[in-house]
């Protein structure tokens, strides 16, 4: 890794907490962020998602999925991709990141 990028900390796949997931899940910006990454194959930078909050408050939110597990995070040149956790999500918690996506 290059020693000026930054680190994206995420837990490992056995300590994502359900308390920690349902925190992430429970704001609609960040339900929002999750369905959008659900309806794409591949990693969205942060900037194509539409969100109507300021770049700090988005960067914010990206952290808080990020923290709780849902999401993973790296950079691909000058671009912040971002890509949800879909395996480690139905290992830890079967059929909850489905639940939600379709709920909406």
């Amino acid at each position: 890794m290059d020693a000026l990028a930054p680190e994206f900390v995420t837990p490992r796949r056995e300590d994502i907490r359900l308390e920690a997931v349902f925190h992430a899940l429970s704001d609609p910006v960040r339900l929002q962020i999750v369905r959008a990454l659900a309806a794409s194959e591949e990693g969205r930078a942060c900037g194509t998602l539409g969100l109507s909050v300021s770049k700090s408050t988005a960067s914010h939110h990206f952290r808080v999925l990020r923290e709780a597990g849902v999401i993973v995070q790296r950079e691909d040149g000058r671009k912040r991709l971002n890509e949800l956790r879909r395996d480690d999500m139905e290992a830890r918690f079967p059929g909850l990141l489905e639940t939600v996506v379709s709920s909406g």
